[in-house]
């Protein structure tokens, strides 16, 4: 019942209270590529689309006809307890979905067969009620530090643990659950008096100019088209996407713009915000590199942690949800973001203005 996989990215405080995504990266409408499964959720693949191919499912279902589009092979597995019930597949990934009796939505995850009553009355668990929405019921679950979103089928006899996406591929658990206090995670400012200056003075600003405010160290070839990453030096994941995009840095195409942020210290100990200092207290130039050699061993500047401080507000004012979070500007002067690790980097830096 652990909110968002760790094979995500590294997650804020509180991200342990989120929905179970059964495993799944949770899509987002301003995220452009995402690792593992995302092709199969609809509205997020625009690659080229084979004929759609179906066996036993109305094609008209427009939650249907969208994953259809994206090239995925869609086989039905039956009806149970009012919801219709789909294999979804592309090359070696799988999913199942539900599919809500409007069709204009699906459910990914497992019915299960212990009815929510029983559950209810066989544990100690806060439940919260949430608006229904598709015509399905959905439950807020929380166990003690943990929390599952439920989605009871027609009949009230199973239910789901997973994630609702409408046909544009929007994440609807997402706006479910995010008036619920600790369901969406939230960067915390420690100081108690330079953040909500520092935010006041970013705060209403384009992301693209907010990361301008930070401090920053660079990697690759000066001039080239910039990709800002947000990053938590003890996170895995930040790591990841340096190593995976180094290459690009390295043959020119791209400059790395690299953010310190600390926001799991609740998980190190406070090691992500001693690192993120440490980086902070070195020249731009050289930043980068003794990150990646694991050298962050230099004394920490006077002025370091008034830079972490912006560095901070700025991940509050772009709404930063996790480690490594990506901005760039795109051919058509738009904003593209990413929030984890991307499962097509070329893809990424071909929508770069160049």
């Amino acid at each position: 019942m652990r909110s968002i996989p760790v094979a995500l990215f590294c997650l804020m405080p509180f991200a342990a209270a989120g929905s179970d995504l059964s495993e799944l990266k949770q899509p987002s409408e301003r995220v452009v590529e995402e690792p593992t499964l995302p092709p199969l959720v609809p509205g997020l693949s625009d690659r080229p689309s084979t004929p759609y191919r179906s066996e036993g499912i109305n094609p008209d279902l427009p939650v249907l006809k969208h994953i259809a589009e994206s090239g995925a092979k869609l086989s039905e597995l039956g009806a149970m307890h009012g919801l219709q019930r789909v294999l979804v597949r592309r090359d070696k990934q799988f999913m199942i979905l539900n599919v809500t009796p409007d069709g204009e939505a699906i459910i990914a995850g497992l019915q299960s067969d212990f009815p929510f009553d029983e559950l209810k009355k066989s544990l100690p668990i806060d439940v919260t009620e949430l608006q229904d929405t598709h015509a399905i019921k959905g439950l807020f679950v929380r166990n003690g530090h943990e929390f599952q979103v439920l989605y009871l089928t027609p009949d009230g006899q199973n239910v789901i643990p997973g994630v609702m996406w409408d046909a544009t591929g929007h994440n609807i658990t997402r706006d479910q659950v995010s008036s619920i206090e600790g369901a969406i995670p939230r960067v915390e400012i420690k100081n108690d008096t330079m953040p909500a200056v520092a935010v006041s003075a970013l705060d209403g600003k384009p992301s693209l100019s907010v990361v301008k405010e930070t401090s920053f160290g660079t990697y690759g070839r000066s001039g080239a088209p910039r990709l800002w990453i947000f990053v938590d030096p003890l996170c895995s994941f930040s790591i990841r996407a340096m190593d995976q995009l180094r290459s690009y840095a390295t043959r020119g195409e791209i400059e790395l713009a690299v953010v310190p942020v600390s926001i799991i210290d609740h998980e190190d100990g406070g090691k992500s915000t001693e690192h993120a200092l440490s980086m902070l207290s070195l020249p731009r130039e050289t930043m980068v590199a003794a990150w990646r050699n694991d050298q962050l061993n230099n004394p920490v500047a006077a002025e370091a942690r008034d830079r972490l401080t912006i560095n901070m507000a700025a991940a509050e004012v772009i709404h930063l949800r996790g480690t490594p979070t990506l901005l760039w500007q795109k051919e058509d002067g738009s904003e593209g973001r990413l929030d984890g690790l991307a499962s097509d980097w070329d893809r990424v830096i071909a929508s770069m203005r160049h």
